[in-house]
């Protein structure tokens, strides 16, 4: 009866479009009042609680950090690279705008935020060559996925602390899966660019030299950031500091692109979403504590293993499950639901932690360019001003290149966990 409650309240209310962190304490508060005589104090308590954690500053220093890039020179100059490099083949612009989208998602950890800086920059640039104006913005939309599962990333960090999890073995289980999705979207991206005679012209009248020597600084921030991480100089909270502090010095004093006004944006920016992501973190914990209580996981994962016995098959219905609800409620928030549900039934089939959470982070990715929630496609539909459902129509392909590499991820350990076991 009361998990019946609970999870009634929680999607009723996510139905009518209560936020997050209002939903999630809500269900809490009035599961505890009526079918308990525990104090709802205790969501408060266990809400700050939750909050008390050092890795999760990590969140609104990398936001403000992506943020200060997009708006300090970085993110044109990292674009200014990539085109240089791949602009002159086949649906070369295309394809630099994935890689675009790589090297700025080992800055920011934000989809929705490598959208808005890679799409600002490379979506007039694509129309300008000849590309069709549906078939950018799709590609954009999706290349902004990899922004959340190449380190560092926001949902690793929030994924770790709620599962326990190592934060950094996160960051280097996420390398090999980013680049692979990556890849993909290229390789599609020329398939479809050969078709339509999406020919190379990008980056034709550049100077290798000249344009290196402009990005140079650009181009080693997530050396700076992630060499760091792994060779073990700072932590990823840290990292995350260090980035803001290299981008407030390239930004002003390097590339003189960063003035007092566009850094308080930035920073009023960072701190409205950090505050609403803040307070759904908070609520999600005592959400957490409850379902522990009740020991809610373990019961779930009982009747499913009790029900599906093959391995495959019951990993197949948790991958289409996390699909499903990336379609109607976002990534951060998805993790914070579903991580104390399916957790020990991973752990029950032998799935090592770390490597559970790329793959949820992956699938729950997807859903930032598939309606009706889709983050990423509010965002690129702001910019090009195309239809939400035009961009959905011409992601298709590159979704369906995304859901192989899923597949290959979760069945295949070696791409998440390899990487991991040479880093120890």
């Amino acid at each position: 009866m009361n998990i019946a409650i609970l999870f009634a309240v929680l999607f009723g209310c996510v139905s009518l479009s209560v936020p997050i962190g209002v939903s999630l304490g809500l269900a809490t508060v009035v599961t505890l009042g009526l079918t308990t005589n525990i104090p709802t104090i205790m969501v408060n308590q266990n809400a700050f609680a939750g909050l008390d954690s050092f890795p999760l500053m990590a969140i609104p220093f990398f936001m403000l950090a992506g943020n200060l890039m997009a708006v300090g020179g970085i993110a044109r100059r990292i674009v200014n690279a990539c085109d240089l490099l791949v602009g002159r083949i086949t649906g070369g612009v295309g394809m630099a705008t994935v890689a675009a989208c790589m090297f700025f998602a080992a800055i920011s950890g934000s989809g929705p935020a490598t959208v808005s800086a890679m799409g600002t920059i490379m979506l007039p640039e694509m129309e300008k060559r000849g590309y069709d104006k549906d078939f950018a913005t799709g590609l954009t939309a999706t290349a902004g996925t990899i922004g959340v599962i190449i380190p560092p990333s926001i949902p690793f960090v929030i994924y770790g602390v709620v599962a326990s999890a190592s934060v950094g073995e996160l960051f280097i289980a996420g390398i090999v899966p980013g680049i692979m999705i990556g890849l993909a979207l290229m390789a599609v991206c020329y398939v479809i660019s050969e078709k339509r005679g999406y020919r190379g012209t990008s980056g034709a009248g550049m100077k290798f030299w000249p344009v290196m020597k402009d990005s140079i600084w650009a181009l080693i921030t997530p050396v700076i950031i992630l060499g760091g991480i792994y060779g073990g100089v700072f932590t990823p909270t840290e990292a995350a500091v260090v980035g803001i502090v290299y981008s407030l010095i390239i930004g002003a004093f390097v590339y003189r692109e960063l003035s007092w006004k566009t850094f308080i944006d930035s920073v009023r920016s960072t701190a409205d979403l950090n505050g609403l992501t803040g307070f759904a973190i908070g609520f999600s914990m005592a959400f957490a504590s409850y379902l522990a209580m009740e020991q809610i996981p373990t019961k779930a994962a009982l009747f499913l293993t009790g029900v599906v016995t093959n391995n495959f098959v019951l990993m197949c219905v948790i991958l289409l499950f996390l699909l499903l609800v990336g379609l109607f409620v976002d990534n951060i928030s998805s993790c914070l639901i579903l991580t104390p549900v399916f957790l020990p039934i991973v752990r029950s089939m032998g799935m090592n932690p770390v490597h559970f959470g790329v793959v949820m982070t992956t699938a729950l990715a997807i859903g930032f360019v598939t309606p009706p929630y889709g983050a990423n496609l509010f965002v690129a539909t702001a910019i090009s001003g195309v239809g939400i459902e035009r961009i959905a129509r011409a992601a298709v392909p590159f979704l369906a290149a995304m859901l192989v590499c899923l597949l290959l991820i979760t069945f295949f350990p070696i791409f998440t966990m390899g990487p991991v076991a040479l880093m120890r």
